[in-house]
């Protein structure tokens, strides 16, 4: 091309330059490509309650969210979210100065560490990681530290002396997720307690994405880790209706925290999407209202899909993590024969009709996550059903 040479600057921004298409992408192009059930990408393949689709409705055709809403969100939204937080975990939150809404839990991650890392600080995270964990510390210019979660007994545990040896004099922010996508655990009280002990003990940051809250299975419990002493201060919380209502395209996260923290983090997001997803923002105010029959079946809904799926892909022949949250479940393939998660999932499609997610992809230490594969449960049990006869060719 008439100007450029070979040593022309590269166009991508370098800190972007590991971060290619997403994996999701190139799996969900693969699933159209080939016809299969796409059990990679989470999202639901229904929608959310009809009233809740209806109040959306509503206020579009009322004016409501149509401009620009308040920068911090709608006042109905941001006084649902404190009536939440109150009702589930006994948290006070001022809705005019300790809440924010961002398009999505993504957005509140971004804006979160875009304010609060400078470049050279360390940003501890546990490995495996949210995708966007990675790009969204690197675009802030901070280094990220994975601490990795490795099985243990049927789930993945995190090494608490590990997450302490690798906090450094430039450790400025824990990146906190439970329950933890992708390997379905959730931290402990005894976990989280540890953790909490650590942030005050070397003065530390830190952010918990908490989207999904409402997806605990089984014994275990969500426990916000800003209920542990010390950490009122210095927690910047994250949620998101997109998990928990299942509207995943409407894009409304929040964040919560003091108004110190507030504050720092609306000044990053301001400049990024500014506002967002207006008529949504009322509707969600009206879904964190339901009753708590709401989400006990949401949850019990989740917990049968995920006993399908579960049962099918040990019966497929895979070592299967049964996960304590999300709507997530990670797999070993190597009793199938298999020690490469990618080449695997690229060729299930064409194997077994279905599509699935390489754990690798969220690793810093590759190896680490070559034998794990990530598959969703958020569908219908009919499409949960046939996914797992395919699978069982791989049995056989």
């Amino acid at each position: 091309m008439a100007g450029m040479t070979s040593t022309a600057r590269p166009l991508l921004n370098r800190r972007l330059a590991e971060f290619g298409t997403t994996i999701f992408a190139e799996m969900s192009a693969l699933a159209l490509k080939t016809g299969s059930i796409n059990l990679g990408q989470g999202f639901p393949d229904t929608d959310g309650p009809e009233e809740i689709r209806e109040a959306a409705v509503r206020a579009l055709r009322d004016g409501r969210g149509n401009q620009y809403p308040p920068g911090p969100g709608v006042p109905e939204l941001r006084t649902a979210i404190t009536a939440h937080q109150q009702r589930r975990y006994g948290l006070s939150y001022d809705p005019d100065t300790e809440v924010l809404v961002t398009a999505g839990a993504t957005e509140a991650i971004a804006a979160a560490l875009l304010a609060l890392v400078e470049p050279g600080d360390e940003v501890i995270a546990l490995e495996p990681y949210y995708d966007s964990y990675a790009a969204c510390i690197a675009m802030a210019g901070g280094t990220r530290v994975p601490v990795t979660l490795r099985p243990s007994e049927g789930r993945f545990r995190l090494d608490l002396d590990e997450l302490r040896a690798a906090v450094t004099d430039r450790t400025r922010l824990l990146l906190i997720n439970t329950p933890h996508n992708p390997t379905g655990t959730v931290l402990t009280r005894e976990e989280l307690a540890a953790i909490a002990e650590l942030a005050v003990e070397r003065d530390l940051l830190v952010i918990t994405d908490e989207v999904y809250e409402h997806l605990v299975f089984d014994e275990a419990e969500h426990i916000p880790l800003v209920t542990f002493p010390g950490m009122r201060e210095r927690t910047v919380s994250i949620g998101s209706a997109g998990k928990t209502f299942s509207f995943t395209g409407w894009k409304v996260g929040w964040v919560t925290g003091t108004p110190a923290l507030v504050t720092a983090v609306r000044s990053a997001k301001q400049f990024l999407t500014y506002v967002a997803s207006g008529p949504f923002q009322y509707a969600v105010a009206e879904a964190l209202a339901l009753p708590d029959s709401y989400f006990d079946a949401f949850r019990a809904d989740m917990l049968a899909k995920r006993d399908v799926l579960a049962t099918g892909l040990a019966e497929a022949g895979f070592e299967v993590f049964r996960p304590a949250g999300t709507y997530f479940i990670t797999t070993d393939i190597r009793p199938l024969g298999e020690t490469d998660g990618f080449a695997f999932c690229r060729a299930l499609p064409e194997l077994a009709g279905v599509v699935a997610i390489p754990n690798a992809v969220f690793y810093d230490h590759r190896e680490e996550g070559a034998p794990f594969v990530r598959f969703a449960f958020c569908k219908r049990v009919g499409v949960l059903e046939e996914a797992v006869d395919r699978l069982k060719k791989l049995a056989g």
